[in-house]
């Protein structure tokens, strides 16, 4: 609903305050925004690249797994300590509306000295001389116009809605807003398992990198010790010695340069579950790889209408809208309801006697027609725009799960081909190794086929890196991740 519908119920609030109070929830619930099913890359927008830091940084080094990570990610990301208040705070406002069923039961007492001024009240002395007539003897000598008296009372009061339809109907949006709030914190546990996941298989794979690079810097650094040494000896020529050290530079800039991205990593990971940027973390899971079990996209499909949170909460907020719907509909019913008190009141040298008052009031609305139909054709409105909302969901989630199975299908070829390069470069290399050893080629060739080692090494981390999220990405359309990403993962 647009925010500035919800202001418009606001500003009506003083012509049916309990009907207006009873849906604030709904309203406010339905304009929130929904994080979920969709990745933001900038910090200062999405609230779930930030947490609520638990520790301060220690000397020591912790060893973080995977399950670690998303643990520790539920407990304190931002993202989803923001949707648990969101809870919190329908699920208050479902509360508030509660209380229109409930009879409000007060206990008064007071007690205090009172001055009168009965002229002021209305008996001046000519009442007072035609009200002391009716007495024999009249008025006592000496009455005064001004009078004195302790008054002490206590009251018992009750105050209850028997019957309105739009506090009803208030209570079944308030109620569908609390479910909302429900499926919104579940679909951003979603978002922080995804975003968690995604940031440690990253981590991992720049790891994996850092290793391939001081594996590559050390063969180099073997070769260039070999090329100098062939040089003094005058084996070789100056040339094969200059591009061995090339090749070794290079290759320190490159090691160089993936260290630093994976110090990175490690800070966007820590910052994101709730570790001080400081604190010196190991990473203990290895880059999973596993074959998935071929889906179609109908069970995949099946299996998202039934745990989308995202679809189950448009769902709810249909109902809201009914709700609302029903609620504008039933001002047109009368509205009854109870009023009482018991009391007991007590004046100094009268004595004591008991008050009482029970009142019940039925109110009709008689001709605000104009007003009730815009209001209902409106709500009316509103409610078709959200089941519209509702079938395109539909379609939009067929189309995330067909998309992503495409992407794992495509991913999983990508790997295969990637591990099959690597071991063509491994024994290209192996080759050129043993023809340079053996005199018959220079080291050309061979700084050659160290490049395409690393090539081939950096494309199948990343490879696997792009098949892992595309898994988590369908287990996400299929709104599992939280419960099956170590399926999905192959751990």
């Amino acid at each position: 609903m647009p925010v500035n519908v919800a202001r418009s119920f606001i500003s009506r609030r003083s012509a049916n305050p309990a009907f207006l109070s009873l849906l604030a929830a709904a309203l406010l619930c339905a304009c929130a925004p929904a994080h979920a099913q969709s990745q933001n890359p900038t910090s200062a927008s999405n609230p779930f690249y930030g947490s609520v830091t638990a520790h301060p940084a220690t000397d020591d080094t912790l060893k973080l797994s995977l399950d670690d990570a998303v643990a520790l990610g539920l407990k304190n990301n931002l993202g989803l300590k923001e949707a648990e208040n969101g809870e919190k705070t329908y699920q208050a406002e479902k509360n508030e509306a509660l209380q229109e069923f409930l009879p409000t039961v007060t206990l008064k007492g007071d007690t205090g000295v009172y001055q009168h001024n009965l002229a002021a009240l209305g008996f001046g002395p000519k009442a007072l001389t035609e009200f002391g007539s009716l007495f024999p003897g009249g008025l006592p000598a000496g009455f005064s116009e001004i009078t004195r008296d302790t008054l002490t009372e206590g009251q018992f009061q009750v105050k209850q809605i028997l019957f309105s339809g739009p506090v009803i109907s208030g209570w079944k949006a308030a109620g569908s807003a609390a479910k909302s709030a429900y499926f919104a914190k579940m679909s951003a546990r979603g978002e922080v398992v995804q975003q968690v996941a995604s940031a440690y298989l990253h981590a991992i794979a720049t790891a994996s990198e850092v290793d391939n690079a001081k594996a590559l810097e050390s063969e180099d650094k073997v070769l260039f010790d070999q090329a100098h040494a062939q040089h003094e000896a005058g084996t070789v020529s100056n040339l094969d010695e200059l591009r061995a050290r090339v090749q070794l530079q290079a290759q320190q800039q490159s090691l160089i340069a993936v260290e630093n991205s994976l110090e990175k990593d490690l800070i966007l990971l820590k910052r994101e579950i709730g570790m001080d940027p400081g604190q010196k973390i190991t990473l203990t899971d290895p880059a999973p790889y596993s074959d998935l079990a071929a889906e179609t996209p109908e069970e995949v499909r099946a299996v998202a209408y039934k745990n989308r949170q995202d679809y189950q909460n448009l769902q709810n907020q249909a109902v809201t809208y009914k709700a609302l719907h029903a609620a504008y509909r039933s001002q047109r019913l009368p509205t009854l309801s109870f009023e009482g008190y018991y009391g007991v009141s007590e004046v100094s040298g009268v004595g004591s006697h008991g008050t009482f008052a029970a009142v019940g009031t039925l109110k009709v609305p008689l001709f605000r027609e104009g007003s009730l139909r815009g209001d209902n054709e409106t709500a009316e409105a509103q409610m078709n725009a959200v089941n519209a909302q509702l079938a395109d969901l539909r379609s939009h989630i067929d189309q995330q799960v067909r998309s992503a199975l495409l992407d794992v299908d495509a991913s999983s070829k990508l790997v295969e081909v990637a591990r099959s390069n690597v071991d063509l470069a491994t024994r290209a290399l192996s080759d050129e190794t043993d023809r340079v050893n053996a005199g018959v080629d220079d080291n050309l060739p061979l700084v050659t086929a160290q490049a395409t080692l690393a090539s081939a090494q950096s494309n199948m981390v990343e490879s696997l890196y792009q098949y892992n999220l595309a898994k988590l990405a369908l287990a996400r359309s299929a709104g599992i991740l939280e419960q099956q990403y170590r399926v999905y993962l192959g751990r």
